[in-house]
């Protein structure tokens, strides 16, 4: 089997990771950067996300595991004290595959019928480059809303209780094929209307952003902020592809919330 492992760069992360590296060699696993078959994210959850867009060309091919090297992740659940564990389990056990769901983004702009296409593990948020964004909101093909306000942030469910948490939105099991709409700081009064709830949208349903005033954007996806100018449409829906976690142990998604928003 080949290997690949990402540092989050700290002292403690980059020794573990040659830790890991010298140990899995030693089982005669191959250390393949470019084609690896599991890749071993240490850090946290940021890490993580950083080696899902290095291999997103791949993700039917490569599964992941994370190591959290500080608080408790919602995708790394290993611990620095279990590495040698983990290493025997992916030298000798062969692993379960969890499948996350994902989010698309596809831009289009207003030249030339040019598109860029994103996949998002966590969320996209759209926000104007000056003042107060003004969007209509259109869901399987049908206007729904003119939006304005700060921003949208469209999330997918593991992503759930990142950003869209702490905008109000709900938690949403990864086994469910779904996208959430969350609104940043809407306007709402006597003659601007939002419906001021997030939505929550089932795997064939699209959301289409349009722009009513200016088209350059400030759009995030995870991790990555990125200007857009000349804008036509936002679309975003669950794409075919998914997040493959490699499992040698039960992880339950349930226990991730409890351990993260309410244990002490």
């Amino acid at each position: 089997m080949k290997f690949a492992i990402t540092s989050k760069g700290d002292q403690k992360s980059n020794i573990l990771m040659h830790k890991m590296r010298t140990y899995l060699l030693d089982f005669e696993l191959k250390y393949d950067e470019d084609q690896p078959d599991i890749v071993i994210s240490v850090g946290g959850d940021g890490t993580l996300l950083y080696a899902f867009h290095r291999y997103s060309s791949r993700l039917d091919k490569t599964a992941f595991v994370g190591i959290h090297t500080g608080h408790l992740g919602f995708y790394a659940d290993w611990t620095p004290e279990e590495i040698e564990k983990l290493v025997i389990a992916i030298a000798k056990t062969p692993f379960q595959v969890v499948e996350y769901p994902l989010l698309e983004v596809i831009i289009r702009y207003s030249h030339a019928g040019k598109e860029s296409r994103y996949l998002a593990l966590n969320e996209s948020t759209v926000k104007g480059v000056e003042g107060t964004l003004v969007m209509d909101v259109e869901i399987r093909g049908q206007h729904f809303e003119r939006f304005r306000g700060d921003g949208l942030c469209i999330s997918t469910p593991s992503g759930s209780t990142a950003y869209n948490k702490a905008l109000g939105g709900a938690i949403i099991h990864p086994s469910i094929q779904a996208l959430q709409v969350a609104e940043m700081a809407s306007i709402n009064n006597r003659v601007f209307r939002t419906v001021g709830s997030p939505l929550i949208l089932p795997a064939h349903h699209t959301c289409m952003l349009k722009p009513v005033n200016r088209t350059d954007f400030q759009i995030t996806i995870d991790h990555l902020t990125l200007l857009h100018k000349d804008v036509k449409s936002i679309q975003f829906r669950v794409p075919e592809e998914k997040i493959r976690f490699a499992r040698f142990r039960p992880f339950p998604f349930w226990k991730r919330v409890h351990d993260s928003f309410i244990s002490d």
